[in-house]
């Protein structure tokens, strides 16, 4: 936590004399100071945290729905591997596809609003949670499968009382990826959409204002400072439920 506060600091910095110093232009690159107290005083605004509010609402709503979606579906895939074989053509195909290139098509099938970011959202997330538990299924421990089932155990048994356990960490971890591209997704999707409300929304309408980077950069802040306590979140409690995988071993 020091060398993180010292390099966040040495960044602020560096930002600092470079704009007081003229070396770029403060219509361009503000003093960090000033955006900053921006960025501190848009939490007394309580129009801009109805905004953030509806990004972050479209974030949780769009990050349950593909955990939802690619946690069966990935327990599924790699427990059946005939059904992993069918549809494995599809899941490529749709994969590489990116989010951002169907907002036309899904804002004409939904229309404006939160329906359509929280699509977006889902379609983006659910590829990292579904990848990681096909692959933490592969790396279960065959000797306690093989265990369970010598003493009479189904299917659905080892999955649920070996399979299931041994996959979590990396759905967890998977989770963790996918809600770091859920909030790029929810604020890119209001930037590049232009409609309805959220964080998005205000540093588009910066950006299109006279003397907006400030403004533009105040919402950079809020964005990243959002990233950072989430992912911060996610980690800790990957701590405390699973301190006995190798990268959380001895940091609780």
């Amino acid at each position: 936590m020091l060398l993180g506060g010292l390099g966040v600091l040495l960044a602020f910095g560096v930002c600092e004399a470079v704009s007081r110093a003229g070396l770029v232009r403060r219509t361009y690159l503000p003093p960090a100071s000033e955006v900053l107290a921006r960025a501190v005083e848009l939490a007394g605004d309580q129009v801009f945290l109805d905004g953030l509010g509806a990004t972050l609402i479209a974030w949780a709503l769009g990050l349950g729905l593909a955990c939802a979606i690619a946690i069966p579906l990935g327990l599924l895939l790699g427990s059946v591997p005939v059904v992993d074989d069918a549809v494995r053509a599809i899941v490529e195909f749709l994969r590489p596809l990116p989010s951002v290139a169907l907002i036309p098509l899904v804002s004409l099938l939904l229309g404006s609003g939160t329906e359509t970011k929280v699509a977006l959202i889902t379609y983006a997330s659910v590829w990292p949670v579904l990848f990681n538990t096909v692959y933490g299924l592969g790396e279960t421990d065959p000797l306690a499968k093989d265990t369970l089932r010598a003493f009479g155990f189904g299917r659905l048994a080892v999955l649920l009382r070996v399979e299931l356990p041994a996959t979590a960490p990396f759905i967890a971890a998977g989770i963790r990826i996918s809600a770091a591209i859920a909030l790029i997704l929810a604020v890119a999707t209001e930037i590049l959409a232009g409609f309805g409300e959220g964080l998005g929304i205000f540093i588009a309408q910066a950006g299109l204002a006279t003397d907006g980077t400030r403004d533009v950069l105040a919402g950079v802040v809020w964005a990243g400072a959002l990233g950072l306590l989430i992912n911060s979140v996610l980690v800790w409690g990957e701590r405390q439920l699973f301190p006995w995988t190798p990268e959380h071993r001895g940091r609780r």
